[in-house]
């Protein structure tokens, strides 16, 4: 089963209206929920093997069964819609153009782990789409899906669309709660985890977008229907955001462990005419890049990392032949440097470090030893940040030096001999 997804431009207007999406069964799985206990509904989405969309690929049923159930505190629902992975669009299109499925899979989150109150953290970039998010809210709410008894039963649930600011670091969830609280963007020390020291200090679920939009599926056809689309242990469909050298490039819904080279040269139509394959990136800019040679392996996390990188956010960048890969590198290290929020020195000072030699380089000012200059950098930052964001900076910039160091000698000699000739 493959399904490609139309481009964001295709669609008309009233695709996102309630009553659209209640005529195609809409709202009946949180319908169906709230029949059912929380419990219950914890247990069929921990059956259905839904691991996270949103990059660390944490199973969202085992997720939210560490919330406590004591009844002390509140717990807060947090959707982490901070869509700033380079290459990533899936989420801005469910926001854009479903937005309603994404509010039936709130409202059954929220019920099972006995959420009231919650957020939907929306990056800054994204206002159109918060725009659209914000009127199913109220076309929810009018039609008493959202507020106080809902399908009138006792549960109520309020939500909040909290516009970001930009910074690509309140995409790692606690970073995400500290801005929610009206704080500078930096991400916590871990322990605590937010299940059980989260937002206003209570306990927080935080998922990704896609996340929350496959719990009406789950509902609604059951957790082995689900399971049964994917690969053990990772159940169901993923979207994939596919960029760069490729004849349609779009975004594609396929099973999850779907062939990654099927997704590029089938469903996405191949390399324009007179290109080759020279490398993919597979999960957005912070998943270590693959050779041509590397690539026929399934699109499922384990998969990818046995291979050397991971799933990510699903953003798979296509470079053909005719891309220089310190260009590649210099968008990069420029977006982390730009990117780091400066809690940690490694972060703050490694990634600055990294895109002032590929400068360097670049203006034919350097020399195969600033390479080895930039591989000891990253292997300086990995494993000594607060956040992810060091180590996928390190990561990425890592594999990329050490793959394609023969095409980096040619290329600085390229510019060396430029810059000789001005």
């Amino acid at each position: 089963m493959t399904r490609e997804v139309p481009e964001l431009m295709d669609l008309t207007e009233h695709l996102f209206e309630l009553d659209v999406y209640r005529s195609r069964g809409g709202y009946d799985a949180a319908r169906k929920a709230l029949g059912m206990s929380p419990v219950a509904v914890l247990a069929e989405v921990r059956d259905a093997d839904l691991k996270g969309r949103g990059g660390a690929g944490f199973p969202a049923g085992v997720k939210w069964g560490f919330i406590p159930r004591d009844g002390k505190k509140p717990v807060y629902l947090c959707v982490n819609a901070d869509e700033g992975e380079p290459g990533t669009f899936k989420d801005r299109w469910l926001l854009t153009h479903d937005p309603h499925l994404l509010l039936e899979g709130i409202i059954i989150t929220a019920y099972a782990v006995g959420a009231h109150d919650g957020f939907i953290y929306v990056r800054g970039e994204y206002e159109a789409a918060a725009l659209r998010l914000d009127r199913a809210i109220d076309e929810a709410r009018a039609a008493g899906f959202l507020g106080e008894k809902i399908f009138g039963t006792e549960f109520g649930l309020d939500l909040t669309v909290f516009r970001g600011a930009g910074a690509y670091i309140c995409g790692e969830e606690t970073a995400l709660l500290e801005s929610l609280e009206g704080k500078r963007g930096e991400p916590r020390l871990k322990p605590p985890f937010p299940a059980s020291v989260g937002l206003f200090r209570c306990p927080t679920v935080i998922n990704n977008v896609e996340t929350v939009s496959n719990v009406p599926r789950i509902l609604r056809d059951g957790s082995e229907a689900f399971r049964k689309l994917g690969r053990p242990g990772d159940g169901g469909t993923r979207l994939f955001s596919v960029s760069g050298a490729v004849v349609k490039p779009g975004l594609y819904e396929v099973p999850v462990g779907a062939p990654l080279k099927g997704l590029i040269f089938e469903h996405a139509g191949g390399l324009p005419p007179g290109r080759t394959l020279k490398a993919v990136i597979p999960g957005g800019l912070s998943a270590p890049v693959l050779r041509a040679d590397e690539i026929d392996l399934p699109l499922d996390g384990d998969s990818l990392f046995r291979a050397g990188s991971m799933i990510g956010s699903g953003a798979v960048i296509v470079i053909d032949d005719g891309t220089s890969m310190l260009d590649v590198l210099g968008i990069m290290t420029r977006f982390y440097a730009h990117e780091s929020c400066g809690h940690c020195t490694p972060c703050r000072i490694g990634t600055s470090w990294m895109h002032k030699i590929v400068v360097r380089l670049a203006s034919g000012n350097g020399n195969m030893e600033d390479i080895d200059g930039i591989a000891r950098v990253a292997s300086a930052i990995k494993g000594r940040t607060l956040c992810p964001m060091g180590d996928a900076a390190a990561l990425s910039v890592l594999a990329l030096v050490t793959k394609f160091r023969t095409e980096f000698g040619s290329r600085i000699e390229e510019c060396r001999a430029r810059n000789r000739s001005w």
